[in-house]
């Protein structure tokens, strides 16, 4: 299993967005250097958390700054967008980062985005796929001419072929409607679904991938539960009291901003009213130790069977050092768990416990046998001495 993180990004509005930016880019070097395999960027246009407007921006300079980690789109909403210019946008991406850029697409998420926009969010869907047809034309070499209600292209065709053959990776967002799984099994994509733990998403986890599974099949196809993601928050410490104590730095301005943006709010499911106790007990979210980000893991595996990446939302609910510190404890002691990365240590060390008791026989006999053998050789040697002295 993969190794990755989400970044919306979330940034409270009391703090400078330059440093913020800045601050994001680090992050993702830091990810580079400790190991993680995939960071995936959002676009967002509006309600000035989630500042990142451009992902491709934004990966093409983490890309200058890293040397291994994926960096994908998470997502591009096409109804945004000319689908000509993001398929051109991606293949440059794809040139630039050699072959490093994944390419995440979705309806867009804020409505206030799509307001803006005058985009109609009951349109969103159809339109995401009207474009994704395209855009798979497109990166596949064809020559397109075709006009929709709000796009319209004449002869187009990309300038450049793939730098990843036969293209780059590409993945659809799935919450809780069916379009994200339809999209694709229909075209044979991956799935990120972005809120796995929320408690509607994960009851449709398994009905979502089902569903990608049966379009699929309908192609004659199946999918790969390797190119399946999914998304939740984390923040580990040594020990769960300072897990929670890390979180009251950022947590509370996090939920505000869902209260404030979303008619539902973001709530909170105990009597107490205590946030961190919520997120916790209602499963939703791990603030605790890297063994509670197991167990988070292991759930997730249970609804949902096998799946090939496990990605931390990025909230900035602690301060940066302590963020770090979180990420450096999941790397160190939660995806080895998942990528059976000790597993010929731990066959090792039982194989050596197991014979310890002949191994170290072994041994001992054979320094008694050392320690007897130099005895012998230092008596005959005062021997063959005395005797020299004897006859002398």
């Amino acid at each position: 299993m993969r190794n990755g993180i989400f970044l919306a990004p979330f940034h409270p509005v009391d703090e400078d967005p330059t440093l913020a930016l800045r601050r994001d880019l680090e992050l993702i070097e830091h990810l580079d250097r400790i190991g993680y395999e995939e960071a995936w960027i959002g676009e967002h246009h509006s309600a000035g958390y989630e500042i990142i407007a451009s992902p491709e921006l934004f990966i093409a300079a983490a890309a200058e700054r890293t040397r291994r980690i994926k960096l994908g789109t998470g997502v591009i909403s096409l109804p945004y967008h000319n689908p000509l210019m993001v398929a051109d946008r991606m293949l440059q991406l794809d040139h630039m980062t050699m072959g490093r850029a994944m390419f995440g697409v979705g309806p867009g998420l804020l409505p206030s985005d799509a307001h803006m926009l005058g985009i109609p969010v009951a349109k969103q869907r159809d339109r995401m796929l009207e474009s994704l047809e395209v855009i798979l034309r497109l990166l596949a070499g064809e020559t397109v001419t075709l006009k929709t209600e709000w796009f319209e292209l004449r002869d187009a065709r990309c300038q450049l072929r793939p730098y990843t053959q036969p293209r780059p990776h590409i993945a659809v967002a799935s919450t809780v409607t069916p379009s994200g799984g339809r999209a694709a099994g229909r075209y044979g994509l991956g799935m990120l679904c972005v809120a796995a733990t929320q408690s509607d998403a994960f009851d449709a986890l398994g009905v979502n991938w089902k569903v990608a599974c049966d379009f699929a099949a309908e192609r004659g196809a199946t999918m790969d539960p390797n190119d399946l993601r999914l998304v939740a928050p984390i923040h580990v410490a040594e020990t769960r009291e300072q897990a929670r104590a890390n979180v009251r730095y950022g947590i509370e301005k996090w939920a505000a901003y869902f209260n404030r943006i979303s008619p539902a709010g973001f709530g909170s499911p105990t009597p107490s009213g205590d946030l961190v106790d919520g997120m916790i007990d209602s499963g939703r979210a791990v603030i605790g130790t890297p063994d509670d980000a197991v167990a988070l893991i292991e759930r997730l595996q249970k609804k949902q069977g096998e799946f090939g990446a496990f990605l931390q939302l990025a909230h900035n609910w602690a301060d940066f050092d302590a963020t770090k510190k979180s990420y450096e404890l999941v790397a160190r002691h939660v995806a080895p768990r998942f990528k059976g990365a000790n597993r010929a240590r731990e066959g090792s060390l039982a194989f050596a416990g197991d014979g310890a008791a002949k191994f170290m026989g072994d041994a001992m006999a054979a320094a008694t046998a050392m320690i007897q053998k130099h005895a012998q050789e230092e008596q005959e040697k005062a021997q063959r001495r005395g005797a020299a002295a004897a006859s002398g």
